[in-house]
C-alpha cells in the first residue's frame, strides 16, 4: 500500500478518479477527489469526490441512495490517476443511467468485445423488436414453455458432453446452455445484476462458513 502523500494532486490539489464496477470491470463514472475527499471515502468506504464546480465535496448516494461501496482504490504507475473499484447501490450517471458513459463515438466491429451485458441487450432487443427469421425471436414467440424446453435439452447436452470428458464439445454446450438460461431470464424479467446480487450473497456466506470453520 503506498501513502496518500506519494499521489500526484494537480495544481488544484485533485487527482481524477474512474470509477468501474466490481465483477464486471464496467467503467461507471468519471470524477476528481482531492486528498481530504480520499480521506473520507477510504474512512467511510464510499466514494466521495470535489465538485469543481460546486467547489465543495460531495458524497456519492448521499442525495439519490445509490451509494458506491468501496472494493479497492489503486493509483496508475504515474501515480496520477486512480481507479476506484466499487459494489454501486444504484446508477451511477446522475441521468438516472447505470454508467455516465452511453454514447458511442466510435467502434471497430471487427474488434467489438464480447460481454454478457451486449448479449443481455441484444436478446432483450429481439423480445421487444421482433425481427423476422431471428431465432432469438422464435422462441419469445413460442413461449416459456419451448424456452423451458430448450433449457432442459442443452443441460442434457451438457451432461453427456461432460460425461465423456470431451472438453471441446463442453464448451460448445455450455455456451448453447448459457444462451437458453439469458432468453429464459429476459422472458421472466431477471437481470445479470440479480444473479450476480444472490451469487455475491452466497459468497458472503461462503467466506463466513469458512471462518467458522476456521475458529472451530
Amino acid at each position: 500500500m503506498i501513502d496518500i502523500k506519494e499521489l500526484k494532486f494537480n495544481a488544484d490539489g485533485l487527482i481524477p478518479a474512474i470509477v468501474i464496477e466490481a465483477g464486471t470491470e464496467e467503467v461507471l463514472m468519471m470524477a476528481y477527489m482531492n486528498e481530504e475527499s480520499l480521506k473520507i471515502s477510504m474512512e467511510k468506504k464510499l466514494t466521495c469526490f470535489y465538485s469543481r464546480s460546486r467547489k465543495e465535496l460531495w458524497l456519492k448516494g448521499e442525495t439519490s441512495g445509490n451509494y458506491q461501496h468501496i472494493v479497492s482504490i489503486t493509483a496508475d504507475c504515474d501515480k496520477d490517476t486512480l481507479l476506484v473499484k466499487v459494489v454501486p447501490d444504484g446508477p451511477a450517471c446522475h441521468l438516472g443511467t447505470k454508467t455516465c458513459f452511453e454514447y458511442p463515438v466510435y467502434e471497430n466491429d471487427e474488434l467489438g468485445e464480447f460481454t454478457y451485458e451486449g448479449l443481455m441487450k441484444l436478446i432483450e432487443g429481439r423480445k421487444t423488436e421482433k425481427k423476422e427469421g431471428s431465432y432469438t425471436t422464435y422462441l419469445f414467440e413460442k413461449g416459456i414453455d419451448k424456452i423451458l424446453k430448450k433449457v432442459g435439452e442443452e443441460s442434457t447436452e451438457v451432461i453427456i458432453a461432460a460425461k465423456a470428458d470431451d472438453k471441446k464439445e463442453t464448451i460448445y454446450e455450455v455456451a448453447d446452455l448459457a444462451y437458453h438460461v439469458m432468453v429464459m431470464m429476459v422472458e421472466m424479467g431477471i437481470s445479470l445484476d440479480d444473479i450476480r446480487n444472490e451469487l455475491a450473497s452466497r459468497h458472503v456466506i461462503d467466506k463466513k462458513v469458512k471462518q467458522e470453520k476456521m475458529t472451530s
